[in-house]
């Protein structure tokens, strides 16, 4: 049995980088995408060069505009972002038999098992950049590990554009040589309470046990951070199984704001349906998953009594699961939604074929679709966001002075 290889793809800065790459003029200049200045939002995604400014996504626009005035603020264009992901995983996919999306602008590949078909896998990995660049005009990281954290903190080792590999027995080599804030999933309250432990480095860590550690974090945040310290996959992005389709997002920074919360539970859903459609599959298990700052993880689920046939049919239930279980002051570190128990069209339950609502529904959402994968975005209804302004598909860009 050949050892496990494991790539972790990153679309740089996606979302800007498609707008940079749409609009040549905004080439290296800080691009903001999300709401605009002026409005309650958040910022979705931010270019490498707004980041210089303290720029991030999920922080309320007032203050990026505060941090960056002169930034080209723009508005999210989803389904633009999910026509170039689409084409992106249809290249990962001629590399992998195993592509696990996470969001629409990462993805796992399991490469195991497959040199002799593409060669070792610092070369399949330069082909995909390469591809990828050649396809799309966009640069990626790609990070490749025994397992698929690693494969994640090797994609953020050189980015952007970045390529680094983690080659098999220098696991906790490579771990000890990052910083703390390095490590996906330790953010800044952990940061805080391991620095006030004496813990200022990944060597201190290994140094207390699991026991200690619980008594001071908690369970299950200590059995994580044994884990992961030590370059051992701690099972946070599960199997990939086929029979769901998720998407998952952890931001930068724990919150507790609704804002971000439901732009980002839209984004992932919107996704999930449209992936749903490419497959021609069917589910009425709608999921949803949050991980707390304390590292608790809730995974909830709902079956409803019809298919899933939209967005907003998704987007309602998973968020109607993630605040029925949030107490609203809690930090969130990651939230996700998808469709469980996933099978072909053809074997849906036969009574849904004569309900003329249902198939309306999803006709709109596959035309819906289908134009945006051939460039022709639009919008059939605003996403359920309470309290929000207008969509801001329909916003004009707007560029700060």
């Amino acid at each position: 049995m050949s050892d496990p290889v494991f790539l972790h793809v990153d679309m740089d800065a996606f979302y800007a980088s498609v707008e940079q790459r749409d609009h040549p003029e905004y080439s290296g200049k800080p691009v903001i995408v999300g709401a605009a200045p002026g409005h309650r939002g958040v910022v979705s995604a931010c270019s490498y060069e707004a980041r210089t400014f303290g720029v991030h996504s999920a922080m309320p626009i007032s203050q990026a505009y505060r941090l960056c005035p002169h930034g080209v603020y723009l508005p999210v264009r989803m389904k633009r972002y999910q026509e170039v992901s689409s084409r992106i995983m249809t290249i990962l996919a001629g590399f992998s038999p195993t592509v696990q999306q996470l969001s629409v602008d990462e993805a796992f590949l399991d490469i195991s098992g497959t040199q002799r078909l593409f060669g070792q896998p610092i070369d399949v990995a330069r082909s995909i950049k390469s591809t990828v660049k050649e396809q799309t005009g966009l640069a990626i990281s790609v990070g490749i590990a025994p397992n698929r954290y690693l494969s994640k903190l090797a994609s953020e080792v050189d980015k952007p554009d970045g390529l680094h590999q983690v080659a098999p027995g220098t696991e906790a080599e490579f771990v000890a040589g990052l910083s703390l804030r390095s490590l996906w999933g330790v953010g800044r309250k952990m940061l805080s309470t391991l620095n006030e432990l004496g813990i200022t480095s990944v060597l201190d860590l290994r140094d207390w046990s699991r026991t200690e550690l619980g008594r001071e974090v908690g369970h299950s945040a200590a059995e994580y951070l044994w884990s992961i310290c030590r370059g051992i996959d701690p099972g946070l992005y599960g199997q990939g199984q086929s029979h769901s389709i998720s998407g998952e997002r952890t931001f930068e920074r724990d919150t507790t704001d609704r804002d971000a919360l439901d732009t980002t539970l839209a984004e992932i859903a919107e996704s999930c349906v449209h992936r749903l459609i490419d497959e021609g599959g069917s589910s009425r298990t709608v999921t949803a998953k949050i991980r707390l700052s304390d590292f608790t993880t809730n995974t909830l689920r709902s079956t409803i009594d019809h298919d899933i046939a939209t967005t907003t049919e998704l987007l309602t239930t998973a968020r109607e699961l993630v605040y029925r279980k949030w107490d609203g002051r809690t930090p969130i570190r990651l939230i996700g939604c998808g469709l469980a128990n996933v099978a072909p069209r053809t074997t849906a339950v036969q009574s849904d074929l004569f309900d003329p609502a249902l198939e309306r529904r999803r006709r709109v959402e596959e035309v819906v679709h289908r134009l945006a994968s051939e460039g022709k975005p639009v919008t059939t209804a605003r996403l359920i966001r309470p309290s929000r302004p207008a969509d801001p598909e329909a916003r004009p860009h707007r560029s700060g002075g």
